[in-house]
């Protein structure tokens, strides 16, 4: 929840100006990024503080059984950790120096954070399989989204399906209300729109005002989100809130990841358009606090 920097005597000046335009502009990036997120970052503030399961935490915690013979992945990944229950951080294991790396993941299906593209499932395949003709241009495409090259400007960040994530308009400050409708972005299950049988995703918001203790008299705020994917339809809901603290939004706008790049209609005529950059569908519904729900059924 904190993010600041310290620095001594005699050492060299830290603020994100100094090195000019380009490394400013980095740090501003990521600065406001960690600001639209801080519903996320907030929400798995309160379950810390709620459960002592840490914001920061190590792929073990999340995913037991990652690996074949069940040893911590971690051990094979030093470099990377899940902030959050949902996604993944994976920088480079050596920040001092510029080699290449692969990033490792749990097996499920996985998105990049920045994209919304829905990564491949990661290839295994035998020796004899390699010795197949083209195998092995085929593994180093499949391979690719998970090789690399490290660069001043980019971070790997990556959310793990079945994630609804909450994320605010930008603000400059923790005192700044959010103006505009609060998004929810829902990465869907493998087990997508056309392609068989329901599989649930599930999210969540928590909000008080941030200075007192008042959330202990029941002033706060806690709102679930769930998904279902049943064939072609998608279905999002939104079960009423609970406590007492007023939020800052009053409409919801829900970017749906991981479906075909096709026409979808919502069941009771809301407008739902593709993006094609942020590879969603997006729709824009009421949020009066009592519950609500969001069908998107997809038609080719």
């Amino acid at each position: 929840p904190i993010d600041r920097d310290h620095t001594a005597k005699g050492t060299a000046y830290q603020e994100p100006w100094v090195h000019g335009p380009e490394r400013e502009n980095i740090a501003r990036r990521y600065i406001e990024e960690r600001y639209r997120l801080m519903p996320y970052l907030y929400t798995a503030t309160e379950e810390m503080s709620r459960t002592g399961v840490p914001i920061l935490r190590p792929l073990f915690v999340e995913f037991p059984d990652a690996t074949d013979d069940k040893h911590p992945m971690d051990v094979d990944t030093p470099n990377e950790f899940l902030f959050g229950p949902d996604i993944l951080v994976a920088p480079a294991p050596y920040p001092d120096e510029l080699d290449n790396y692969f990033v490792q993941l749990p097996p499920v299906t996985w998105y990049d954070y920045w994209t919304g593209a829905k990564l491949p499932p990661l290839p295994k395949l035998s020796s004899r399989d390699l010795e197949q003709p083209g195998a092995k241009e085929e593994m180093a495409r499949l391979m690719a989204p998970f090789h690399i090259t490290p660069s001043l400007d980019a971070l790997p960040v990556y959310v793990r399906e079945g994630a609804i994530l909450p994320i605010q308009p930008l603000t400059q400050s923790t005192k700044e209300t959010p103006q505009g409708p609060l998004t929810l972005r829902v990465y869907l299950p493998q087990t997508g729109p056309n392609e068989g049988g329901a599989q649930p995703c599930a999210g969540s918001i928590y909000l008080d005002d941030g200075v007192t203790l008042n959330y202990k008299k029941g002033e706060y705020l806690r709102e679930q989100f769930s998904c279902s994917v049943s064939g072609d339809t998608v279905t999002v809901k939104i079960a009423p809130r609970e406590g007492s603290f007023a939020p800052w939004w009053q409409a919801l706008h829900i970017e749906v990841y991981g479906g075909p790049s096709v026409k979808a209609k919502a069941a009771d005529g809301t407008l739902a358009t593709w993006n094609a950059q942020r590879r969603a569908m997006l729709a824009t519904i009421p949020d009066t606090g009592k519950g609500a729900e969001l069908t998107l059924k997809y038609s080719r």
